[in-house]
């Protein structure tokens, strides 16, 4: 077994569900959002970027671009999170709320896309 594609795999995972559970729920209720959560799949998406960097391959490359794109979209999320709660006068509408949860939504698509990469190349390894 190979501990550096466990490792691997256990953040790209860990990153697709923390981000699935802060997207799901009601759209524009921020209670069903949790802010320590957003924080929690920013930082592991990141950590799963870094880890991507390594792999010269084609496939990795696909990687590296949806974990970019995942981390991307997370950033935005966050940023408009802390504008909401910090700097706008109107504090965290429904409407700041359903733009946050849709950045974390694109980021879930990219992360989703990781992981199906992910499985595709385990099932496609060949043992020489």
């Amino acid at each position: 077994m190979n501990l550096e594609k466990v490792v691997f795999g256990f953040f790209v995972l860990l990153a697709a569900t923390l981000n699935f559970g802060f997207f799901i729920g009601d759209i524009e209720n921020p209670v069903l959002h949790n802010r320590f959560e957003l924080f929690a799949a920013v930082v592991v998406n990141l950590i799963a970027t870094v880890l991507k960097f390594g792999d010269r391959t084609q496939i990795g490359a696909v990687h590296l671009a949806t974990s970019l794109v995942a981390d991307l979209q997370l950033i935005s999320a966050a940023l408009v999170y802390g504008y909401a709660i910090y700097v706008s006068t109107a504090g965290l509408t429904p409407g700041t709320m359903a733009s946050i949860v849709s950045l974390s939504g694109g980021a879930l698509l990219a992360n989703l896309v990781s992981v199906v990469l992910l499985v595709v190349e385990t099932v496609s390894f060949h043992r020489g």
